[in-house]
């Protein structure tokens, strides 16, 4: 299994970046891991671990700053670390690319180079919320699409339906609206004609409408919102943590807000498997970024999402 990661995204890269990979490495040995970035401070930082045959560099000596244009960005540095690992998961060189740099770039680089499947619409970035109950749920989307069309969110439920029983091995999964009631009728203009199409589609599981205060609770499997309202709640979730550190109080499930604990956000409805890592990425949420990707290049997620929009289309 082939990953690429972008060695010089993130705030502290290279140097979280190649300790999360070490330790990725050191994990999975079936991994081959293709840092991507600039080979002369990868392999200075490379020489403080002991060798791993699965680690390799793929130069790359230009570096998109987290501040720049990410459309103009892409195009003035063709040889950036990210349009470098793009080129490589087009190519069909790996089967994965992650990277905890610029989030638009990320975004701009997925949509321009393998591009979105066929059919979809605007593809979605995917969180992992823990549950109270020990279990798994999925929030989409989280950023990528901050205005959506009611058709938008519902296929929102199809990919997140596809992700839980690919990925999470959930059958079935619950599929819920976020919503600011439970009742039907709730909601602005896009919730309310949101609604319908989930529950006049019999092969989603839908269970209606659940309130942010059920996020937690074990409510649904999947969440279907907006990325301006998915945002707002991933980012509470995460200072839920930073308060609780804060306070010096130790709880298991707080601990699993942490965003070191979820590694990564995948894009889903794409042609390849990309999945992003936040800014401030520690070494441990580079490895669990890695670890999300290894997950999707098992459960060829991006090819079963293809073949269930193809059988729509068809």
């Amino acid at each position: 299994m082939k990953i690429a990661l972008d060695a010089m995204g993130g705030d502290f890269a290279p140097k979280a970046t190649i300790e999360g990979a070490v330790m990725a490495a050191k994990e999975f040995p079936e991994l081959q891991l293709s840092l991507v970035g600039k080979e002369k401070q990868i392999s200075y930082l490379l020489n403080e671990y002991a060798h791993f045959d699965n680690l390799h560099i793929f130069p790359a000596e230009e570096v998109i700053e987290m501040g720049e244009h990410p459309t103009k960005a892409l195009q003035q540095k063709q040889k950036s670390s990210i349009a470098v690992g793009y080129h490589l998961l087009k190519e069909a060189k790996v089967e994965a690319f992650c990277g905890a740099g610029n989030t638009g770039a990320m975004l701009v680089g997925a949509l321009f180079s393998i591009k979105a499947i066929e059919g979809v619409m605007r593809p979605p970035i995917v969180s992992h919320v823990p549950q109270l109950s020990g279990k798994t749920s999925l929030i989409l989307d989280v950023g990528a699409n901050t205005d959506c069309k009611p058709e938008v969110l519902y296929q929102f439920a199809q990919l997140g339906k596809i992700y839980a029983e690919s990925v999470l091995g959930i059958q079935n999964p619950r599929i819920a609206l976020m919503n600011v009631g439970e009742e039907e009728t709730k909601g602005n203009l896009q919730a309310q004609a949101t609604y319908p199409l989930l529950k006049n589609d019999t092969s989603l599981n839908f269970i209606g409408n659940i309130e942010g205060r059920d996020l937690f609770f074990d409510k649904a499997d999947v969440i279907v919102c907006d990325g301006f309202v998915g945002n707002v709640i991933l980012k509470m979730a995460e200072s839920i943590y930073d308060i609780a550190r804060h306070q010096s109080i130790q709880d298991n499930f707080l601990n699993q807000l942490n965003y070191e604990a979820i590694g990564g956000s995948p894009i889903l409805g794409l042609n390849a498997n990309v999945v992003i890592g936040h800014g401030i990425s520690s070494p441990l949420a580079i490895k669990n970024m890695l670890v999300i990707a290894k997950k999707m290049v098992e459960s060829q997620i991006h090819i079963k999402i293809k073949n269930s929009f193809l059988s729509v289309n068809q």
